[in-house]
């Protein structure tokens, strides 16, 4: 699996168009990696769109403030790099508000319902 890093902005396929996510953390845990996730309602008909969108992230829309996910559920939805910025203080915030997220071992396509 690709390394990815809190801050990265990451772009997957869906059948209908292109998704995005933002790693917020990593986390290292006895029973192996959990990727926190904020994961985007936005569909892009192409990455160049997507791209652009991130231009401005003010304007993306969530769908999940944050996901967690094992190591196996992330490397079920191939995911590329778009970019990186570094965590707002609200996401910061998330993190430190709800650090027990429930952690899930679907992938992001099973968790939008597209199989």
């Amino acid at each position: 699996m690709e390394h990815f890093e809190p801050g990265d902005n990451l772009v997957f396929q869906l059948e209908s168009g292109y998704g995005l996510v933002r790693v917020l953390a990593a986390e290292t845990r006895p029973e192996g990696p959990i990727w926190r996730l904020a994961l985007y309602e936005d569909l892009f008909p192409d990455i160049e769109a997507a791209e652009k969108a991130l231009q401005s992230p003010g304007l993306l829309t969530l769908g999940f403030k944050q996901v967690a996910l094992t190591e196996r559920a992330f490397e079920r939805t191939p995911a590329a790099k778009l970019g990186k910025s570094p965590l707002t203080d609200q996401e910061r915030r998330l993190l430190e508000d709800e650090p027990d997220v429930k952690t899930r071992d679907r992938s992001l396509l099973q968790i939008l319902g597209v199989r």
